[in-house]
């Protein structure tokens, strides 16, 4: 033990003490240091949601002299052109309008396919049922607001074609409702 001294350790340094107000001093420059943090984060963030802002306003000012002016499309509802019949209430007015706007979708896309639908008839005791007529074909086609009209009348169309190729020229109606099946009489 003769390299040893007394009070000292292996790194020939003595350790050093804080005394209270030393460690309350260090506890109040973290806490100092840890609102800084907090604050520049905080004001960052701040800062990039006004510049997003303002590069959202400067792009859709919509001013005529700018190439990328923001004008908002207007959406017009489908309304139905030909006779809807409500077998229920015999007029037109009981339809919801939710109703009258598949009726037209439904009618735009027979027409988009080259059919004419001559009028349309919700029948007795149906909620969701709609009868199709279509113009040169005897019978109906039975579609049901369950299913998107491009679907439907898409079925009716291919049901329509292959009654067609097998010879058949009268039906009394084509029941489009199932999705993947078709059935008529």
């Amino acid at each position: 033990m003769v390299g040893m001294k007394s009070g000292r350790t292996i790194g020939e340094k003595r350790e050093r003490l804080e005394t209270a107000s030393e460690r309350a001093s260090i506890k109040k420059k973290a806490k100092k240091r840890r609102f800084l943090r907090i604050f520049s984060t905080t004001l960052g963030f701040v800062v990039i949601a006004i510049c997003a802002a303002m590069l959202f306003f400067w792009i859709f000012r919509g001013d005529d002299n700018s190439g990328m002016s923001y004008r908002p499309t207007i959406v017009v509802p489908y309304a139905p052109t030909v006779e809807v019949i409500d077998e229920d209430a015999g007029s037109e007015a009981e339809l919801s309008s939710s109703m009258k706007e598949y009726i037209g979708q439904a009618e735009a896309d027979f027409r988009e396919l080259g059919y004419i639908p001559t009028k349309v008839v919700r029948p007795v005791g149906s909620i969701r049922e709609l009868d199709f007529y279509l113009e040169g074909y005897t019978g109906f086609i039975k579609l049901t607001t369950d299913r998107g009209t491009g679907v439907s009348v898409e079925d009716a169309d291919r049901m329509i074609r292959y009654l067609t190729g097998q010879g058949i020229t009268d039906f009394q109606y084509i029941d489009v409702r199932l999705s993947g099946q078709a059935y008529w009489k």
